[in-house]
């Protein structure tokens, strides 16, 4: 795989895995929700900088992914956490 790929599906897991914390967190409101996913954000950025720092231009790291990301957590969060007060009460 090019190393955009990787970082391109690295952020995608993360989305999903903001999700997840957004959700055993048991945060309900978006302004909250989006601190932690801002953080998670970030903090994989820097990592995965270092990681391609040879490879990939650091504006081209922080780019790729961006999209993915932030539509995948509010997916997933927002359709897990309908369903569970939904059905789970």
């Amino acid at each position: 795989m090019k190393p955009l790929d990787i970082i391109y599906a690295v952020r995608a897991f993360l989305g999903a895995l903001t999700a997840a914390v957004c959700l055993l967190l048991g945060i309900d409101d978006v302004i909250s929700a989006a601190g932690i996913a801002m953080v998670i954000y970030f903090a994989s950025d820097r990592i995965l900088r270092q990681i391609f720092i040879k490879k990939v231009e650091k504006s081209e790291v922080t780019k790729t992914g961006l999209g993915i990301f932030f539509i995948t957590w509010l997916f997933l969060w927002i359709t897990i956490y309908t369903f569970m007060k939904s059905f789970l009460g």
